[in-house]
């Protein structure tokens, strides 16, 4: 008979040791905790690199539970979320994928851009968000009964989805939700220079650069600026990168290919830097 390896102290090690740093911006965390008080499932919604996956990441911290986190893409099957059955040293065994893991021993399972994952691999995840809270592991014939801590969080982007890789309001529904965007710019700057070891300066000028690129948005750029991309900026020009060049490897290059845009981005750095 196949065994099962199932280990209950594996899940301590999604546990995060250090604080990780979040500035609020409203009142998320206070809108978070009440929600997790009743397991409610939880979407968050927001522009890439606006602070989705570091906002749980601190929950997480804040409320003592391990985080269990899932870069969703097309080719993830519902064995990468919930298990399959092993060969090794002493045969086959089953292994625990990651969302079993959190289910079984009340981890808070984070699915980042689960529109990306295939919808008929996402529908697993449907009996986890409602009354029954159980996830069925057909290969091993298994019902398991979620753990009373466990939590499921997705996240995704509505701005670039195609209506193709929206949510189904089947699934939708199933979630309560936070919207996310770009923080406003004081915060926005203290965020920056605080995770790069900027100045306040030089994050004030990343910043400037990052709105005026969020308005040429569906003007030729998918998205804009993201906050991570200033932070990368920050951190290549503390290290003696000069700002141009920080900010057309991890901004202008990053972003677009096309020429005329390029030129537009970088206008805008050259006119900060100059400035400044």
């Amino acid at each position: 008979m196949p065994t099962s390896t199932i280990t209950p102290n594996s899940i301590d090690s999604y546990r995060l040791a250090a604080k990780p740093f979040y500035k609020p911006t409203g009142n998320e965390v206070e809108l978070y905790e009440q929600a997790y008080a009743h397991r409610m499932p939880m979407l968050l919604k927001g522009p890439t690199g606006c602070g989705k996956t570091r906002f749980i990441e601190y929950m997480a911290w804040k409320l003592d539970r391990p985080l269990v986190t899932l870069a969703c893409n097309e080719d993830m099957t519902a064995s990468d979320l919930v298990g399959r059955y092993l060969l090794d040293a002493d045969g086959t065994a089953w292994h625990d994928g990651p969302l079993t893991l959190a289910v079984r021993h009340g981890g808070i399972c984070y699915l980042d851009e689960v529109v990306e994952a295939r919808q008929d691999t996402t529908v697993v995840i449907h009996p986890l968000t409602d009354a029954r809270r159980i996830l069925s592991l057909d290969k091993k014939g298994e019902v398991v009964q979620a753990h009373p801590d466990f939590q499921l969080v997705v996240s995704y982007n509505p701005g670039y989805q195609s209506r193709s890789k929206d949510m189904k309001p089947s699934t939708r529904q199933r979630f309560a939700a936070l919207e996310f965007d770009y923080p406003q710019e004081a915060i926005e700057a203290a965020i920056v220079a605080r995770e790069s070891g900027a100045s306040e300066q030089v994050a004030q000028c990343l910043v400037n650069i990052a709105h005026r690129s969020r308005a040429l948005k569906y003007r030729g750029l998918d998205e804009g600026i993201s906050t991570r991309m200033l932070i990368y900026a920050a951190r290549l020009i503390v290290s003696g990168v000069s700002p141009r060049q920080s900010c057309e490897m991890t901004m202008t290059r990053a972003l677009t290919d096309d020429p005329d845009m390029s030129r537009a981005l970088q206008g805008f750095v050259e006119a900060q830097f100059d400035e400044g």
